[in-house]
C-alpha cells in the first residue's frame, strides 16, 4: 500500500488582515500533547486575570515581541523571535503586552500531566 502523500503548511497561512482577539489554531494532537499556534496583534491577558494550567506549556517566540509576568515570585521576561521557555503547570502567569505593530507568533506545546503528577 502506497503511503498518502506528504504536504507542507505554513505558520503563516490563515491570518486574518483584522485580529480583534488572539487567534489560536491547533497544529497538532496526540495523546498528552497540543500543539498550537498562536497569533498576537497587541492583545495581553485581561487586567486581573491569570493563566494557572494544570498541564506544563513549552512555548517559542517565532515573530513579533511580548512580555510575561509571572508571580510567586514575580518576574517579567521579555521574548524576542528565537526565545522559548518552559511554564511549569500552575506556575501563575499573564501575558502583560505583545507588539501592535505586528505579529506575534507563537507556538504553545502544552504537555498533559503525566500519572504520577
Amino acid at each position: 500500500m502506497e503511503a498518502p502523500p506528504v504536504s507542507p503548511t505554513s505558520l503563516w497561512d490563515n491570518i486574518p488582515e483584522q485580529l480583534p482577539e488572539e487567534l489560536f489554531t491547533t497544529l497538532l494532537t496526540r495523546p498528552g500533547i497540543r500543539l498550537e499556534r498562536i497569533v498576537s496583534r497587541g492583545q495581553a491577558t485581561p487586567t486581573g486575570e491569570w493563566y494557572d494550567q494544570p498541564q506544563d506549556e513549552w512555548v517559542l517566540l517565532v515573530a513579533g515581541s511580548a512580555r510575561l509576568r509571572f508571580s510567586d515570585p514575580e518576574q517579567f521576561i521579555d521574548l524576542r523571535p528565537g526565545d522559548h521557555l518552559l511554564i511549569p503547570a500552575h506556575r501563575r502567569h499573564r501575558v502583560e503586552a505583545t507588539a501592535a505593530d505586528e505579529d506575534t507568533v507563537w507556538l504553545a506545546l502544552h504537555l498533559e500531566p503525566g500519572p504520577s503528577s
